[in-house]
């Protein structure tokens, strides 16, 4: 498999892990959307951090949103991801220029700005569970660290990059999620802080060649590492005509009888894929006939 995540455990079962390598999808999300570098990276990241804690999920139906809202140029990124995996996600503004950082990197928290990380999951209950923080650095690692912290009161080390070749074409893409059981001795704690000290980026790992199994034994070696299972993981939108055709209705019968009257066809792109769907004039009379229901 290309993109793939590894699901793993730790000191005895006192850390649970997770990592991926995530290439491919973010190179197929950088052609969809036509992304800047920087926005390249932003999403890139985002999309990694949704397919692993999307893997989390146990129910087949179960739906993971991301949502960042910054002041940024950028805008803002939306990314949902399944429980098999299978992720998709946008940025607000995708062709936002910024110069790099003060380190000559990529300046991923310029471009998003100050603003606010929501975490929504649909478990298929009557309410979705939401979860909203404060960003802290807009390098969207961190504020899921803080998020995991802050929300779920799960204590944990998330660590994301995405590595551009000089074609601005993605060279690799990947990261960690390590999370702590709650009854976690403070020994493993001391332990895995000197690991997670000696690891500088995700990028750089991958880039030496080291697949996820690798990552996780670069971190966890030392503290005894279990490797459960590896998932497939890869960009995917459901979207569909007939999808377009609910959210034409949703709009309202007073809007649709407007495009009606102004007697061309529609075009409606998905937000997450930019597939096109056109609706003539009879289309958008059947809609509106099931809209009055």
């Amino acid at each position: 498999m290309s993109d793939y995540i590894v699901r793993a455990m730790a000191a005895d079962n006192q850390i649970r892990a997770f990592a991926i390598t995530s290439r491919d999808l973010v190179e197929k999300a950088r052609q969809i959307h036509n992304t800047s570098p920087a926005a390249t990276a932003a999403l890139g990241r985002l999309l990694s951090a949704g397919a692993m804690m999307g893997s989390m999920m146990k129910g087949e139906q179960d739906l993971l949103t991301l949502q960042i809202r910054g002041d940024g140029p950028l805008g803002g990124i939306t990314v949902t991801a399944d429980s098999r995996a299978q992720v998709k996600g946008y940025v607000n503004e995708p062709a936002v220029l910024i110069p790099a950082n003060a380190k000559g990197k990529l300046d991923v928290s310029g471009a998003i700005g100050k603003g606010m990380l929501q975490v929504i999951r649909d478990l298929g209950m009557k309410e979705p569970y939401v979860g909203q923080t404060e960003l802290q650095t807009g390098e969207i690692a961190e504020d899921l660290t803080y998020h995991f912290a802050a929300s779920e009161q799960i204590p944990s080390s998330v660590g994301l990059g995405v590595l551009l070749n000089r074609d601005n074409t993605v060279r690799q893409a990947g990261g960690f999620i390590l999370q702590l059981m709650p009854y976690t001795e403070d020994k493993v704690i001391e332990q895995l802080e000197k690991c997670l000290a000696r690891v500088r980026s995700v990028t750089e790992l991958l880039d030496q060649g080291l697949t996820p199994e690798g990552i996780l034994e670069e971190l966890l070696g030392e503290l005894g590492l279990t490797i459960n299972d590896t998932i497939p993981a890869a960009f995917a939108c459901n979207c569909s005509k007939e999808r377009v055709e609910k959210a034409i209705i949703s709009i309202g019968s007073r809007e649709i009888r407007e495009m009606i009257r102004d007697g061309k066809p529609i075009e409606v792109k998905c937000h997450f894929c930019n597939q096109a769907y056109t609706f003539d004039i009879e289309e958008l009379k059947n809609i509106l006939s099931r809209a009055k229901r």
